[in-house]
């Protein structure tokens, strides 16, 4: 009888990190079953979703009160199609919260299932007591990087260390094709804003991230364009201002590595962005109910961007809620538009803290494939008990 693999993916960054996982399991064993709950790029690997888990990207404390219901719901659907599935195996990817739950519920309504949790929750910077948490919920954790282990080690927790997937699906875009298609010279200065991947981010940062853009475009002669997924093009749109050029998902490689200097929203996209080559200005913003909990009791890093903390300096400019101001973040960009040996030299400071991070090395989805089938290959042995 063939194996069965359930994967879950909560949002847009943990589909593609499940397709890039599906594609490589189909390679290394054609004979495996896949199912499970996804998104578009899961859907195109032939694996369709088994319950609804859109609108479930929440940011803050607040907000996730407010979509409780909702969580409580999808958890309780993603729970039934697994053990529906006669699942061997569940890789639970990303989105903390969310998949906690799932592993729970799978484990009391079906303990001889494996659970799996692809990239774990950060607790080098926040709430670190969740490594004991999650050593109790899965079998093991395939984590992004080395200094994460540690945390999971007094639990028993088995770990596979992957590298950032971002480096994995590295394609080197074309600036300069992307230039001529869209009119632009190849002089004309760029400057990218990307406004997150959730509602809830774009709501949040999106606006500050476009007054700076349009206060470094009083004194200059700039374009500003901007890339935005399927799943929030619209929001994106009704945002930003007139001037804004919005390209598709499809063009990002080539839209990243035309760009002169990025204004980003802290995720995946700073590391995808440095991969081009371009020099970022980070910013975040919490509602204030959860930064006033988070400063109080759960904040414990010097730094969110993953390659900031890969540096233990900040390489990147990160201004988060109350530094993160139109007028903050202009001045942090304004000399990586106006000078080039000041974009030169982040981008070597840059380059150095994704070396540290792993790139060149094996892709994330192929060391995380293995980890996987290795584990399918193990006999069930129940963590934190």
């Amino acid at each position: 009888m063939s194996a069965r693999i359930f994967l879950v993916a909560a949002e847009a960054s943990g589909d593609a990190l499940g397709a890039d996982l599906a594609r490589v399991l189909k390679d290394r064993d054609s004979s495996i079953e896949l199912a499970g709950v996804g998104g578009p790029l899961m859907a195109e690997e032939g694996i369709a979703s088994q319950a609804d888990t859109s609108g479930l990207a929440v940011l803050g404390f607040v907000d996730g009160l407010l979509a409780y219901s909702q969580v409580k719901r999808a958890v309780a659907a993603t729970v039934d199609a697994i053990v529906k599935a006669k699942a061997d195996v569940a890789v639970l990817i990303d989105s903390w919260g969310f998949t906690l739950r799932v592993a729970q519920g799978v484990r009391a309504a079906a303990p001889h299932i494996k659970l799996v949790k692809y990239v774990g929750p950060q607790v080098w910077a926040t709430r670190p007591g969740r490594a004991k948490t999650l050593a109790a919920a899965v079998d093991h954790l395939i984590c992004i990087h080395d200094f994460e282990v540690p945390f999971y080690e007094p639990f028993g927790l088995p770990c596979t260390v992957c590298g950032h997937p971002a480096l994995g699906r590295f394609k080197q875009g074309d600036g300069a094709a992307f230039r001529a298609r869209q009119g632009f010279t190849p002089t004309e200065k760029i400057v990218l804003v990307l406004p997150g991947s959730r509602n809830a981010e774009i709501r949040r940062i999106g606006p500050t991230l476009w007054q700076a853009a349009e206060l470094l475009d009083r004194d200059r002669d700039i374009r500003i364009i901007a890339v935005a997924a399927t799943s929030v093009r619209k929001q994106v749109i009704e945002q930003a201002p007139a001037a804004v050029r919005i390209v598709e998902e499809t063009e990002k490689e080539d839209a990243f590595a035309a760009a002169t200097v990025a204004l980003a929203a802290s995720g995946t996209v700073t590391t995808e962005v440095a991969l081009q080559g371009v020099p970022l200005v980070i910013g975040y913003k919490f509602g204030w109910v959860t930064w006033a909990i988070a400063r109080a009791f759960l904040f414990k890093g010097k730094y969110g961007t993953l390659m900031n903390v890969a540096a233990d300096a900040e390489v990147a400019p990160e201004l988060v809620q109350t530094r993160f101001t139109a007028a903050n973040v202009a001045s942090a960009a304004a000399p990586l538009l106006d000078d080039e040996s000041a974009r030169e030299e982040q981008v070597r400071g840059q380059d150095e803290a994704l070396a540290l991070m792993g790139r060149g090395g094996t892709p994330a989805a192929e060391i995380a494939a293995d980890a996987v089938l290795k584990v399918l290959a193990q006999p069930r042995e129940p963590t934190g008990t």
